[in-house]
């Protein structure tokens, strides 16, 4: 939903870690159904001081205009914006903290977390904010051990895009809720439906288990348990497994031209893959620039299919808000958190950004109603999840990716992939 920028961020480098950690009892790093432990409260009657504000991309960019708003409510608060690039982002908060020269408030990609928090970096979420307002796997992405560190900003969550008039060729009406049946779909796209591959799928590399993992939660498995990764489990060979076969099987290319998402899809040539909401926008608009004007109405959009028995769950992104404990002015910094919390806030904020609302009743708003792809969009939101917010977890899952990639490329067995992932990730460990 952002455009060319967001197409970037995600398909080239999965977005520099702006992907989510929001977890079911399996990868959540709390214990089980355990309500998280937060922070003494806050008091926003008389809160002031000056905030230092980080925020990256598009959202440093356009804070400062929704802030304007937030000051005039909250005159005793003065807030200054930084905007810092994404590719140094990373290592700015990492050498800030370090020093003791941390913001008071930052938008924190939700892998980070664990990493700022095992850091003693982060204040606990107050319990004054009521967290249970946001979207379950939202909320899971700020929890570190047990502990809510800040709150769910935004989010965005993966679906399969699919050819309508295309399935029809192949003599399917909809994408089935089954993965057995998904396959299918896949196979009678290509051979019924004139396409030159089934379903474009990411044969590895950064950021891939963004695609895998959510065939594998929706088939039971898990990557974690609450202090240890579980990569080599039966169920998770299983997805792998499963995954894998759709390169074996000639259905998804294992080197797929880059940059070619949206004019293979708008072209047929690949009528199935598996993105953001941000993907609506930018293939309509290619489309548009081929002269297709009614491509909207070609397409559509689906849960990831679930195994027998399991749930379709899908990966959730987004980024959080976070106060550094080394803030001088606690009240304030969560006043301003909670002020993008709100609901109109938040619906505001996807006016002038598109990023998506992670307050679940924002999306009654008329603006997100009204689009029927987005509020399947905001069905999917209610199940996904992401991976464990363990500090160790970017490396785990660049090793993780390059397993996949020898899977996808060069057939390599999953039982063969995830032996070695599981050996990995126990020589890193949690990090916690």
């Amino acid at each position: 939903m952002r455009r060319t920028t967001m197409m970037i961020a995600f398909t080239a480098s999965a977005a520099l870690a702006l992907s989510g950690c929001g977890r079911d009892s399996g990868d959540t790093g709390s214990s089980g159904d355990a309500p998280a432990q937060t922070g003494a409260a806050i008091s926003t009657a008389d809160a002031s001081g000056d905030l230092d504000v980080w925020a990256m991309g598009a959202e440093g960019e356009k804070l400062p205009e929704l802030v304007k708003e937030f000051t005039a409510a909250y005159p005793d608060i003065l807030v200054n914006v930084t905007a810092v690039p994404w590719d140094s982002a990373h290592d700015k908060f990492v050498n800030s903290i370090t020093a003791g020269t941390t913001p008071d408030v930052a938008m924190v990609g939700t892998t980070w977390m664990g990493e700022f928090a095992g850091m003693d970096a982060l204040d606990p979420t107050p319990g004054s904010i009521d967290t249970s307002s946001f979207f379950p796997g939202a909320q899971g992405t700020t929890v570190v051990d047990g502990t809510s560190y800040g709150v769910p900003w935004y989010v965005e969550t993966r679906m399969v895009y699919y050819r309508t008039d295309v399935a029809t060729k192949a003599g399917m009406d909809k994408v089935p809720a089954d993965q057995a049946g998904f396959k299918d779909m896949a196979a009678a796209m290509k051979e019924k439906g004139g396409a030159d591959w089934g379903i474009s799928l990411q044969p590895g590399g950064q950021g891939s288990w963004q695609t895998v993992l959510p065939f594998a939660w929706s088939a039971g498995a898990s990557v974690a348990s609450d202090s240890a990764y579980t990569f080599d489990t039966p169920e998770m060979v299983k997805a792998v497994d499963y995954y894998g076969s759709f390169f074996a099987d000639k259905l998804a290319n294992p080197s797929p031209p880059e940059g070619q998402t949206e004019a293979d899809f708008v072209s047929g040539a690949v009528p199935m893959f598996i993105s953001g909401p941000w993907m609506m926008a930018i293939v309509e608009d290619f489309a548009k620039g081929d002269g297709d004007a009614d491509f909207a109405g070609k397409y559509d959009v689906a849960p990831i299919p679930a195994a027998e028995g399991g749930e379709s769950s899908s990966f959730i992104g987004g980024s959080n808000l976070a106060v550094f404990k080394s803030t001088e002015s606690r009240d304030a910094a969560w006043t301003l958190v909670e002020w993008l919390s709100q609901p109109e806030t938040q619906v505001k904020w996807y006016g002038m950004t598109t990023d998506l609302p992670s307050v679940q009743s924002a999306w009654e708003d008329q603006s997100l109603t009204k689009d029927e792809k987005l509020t399947k969009f905001g069905e999917a939101l209610k199940t996904a999840q992401a991976p464990p917010s363990f500090p160790s977890w970017e490396e785990v899952a660049t090793s993780f990716d390059g397993e996949i990639e020898k899977v996808a490329k060069s057939g390599l067995s999953a039982e063969e992939a995830l032996k070695a992932a599981q050996a990995k990730a126990d020589s890193i460990g949690t990090g916690q």
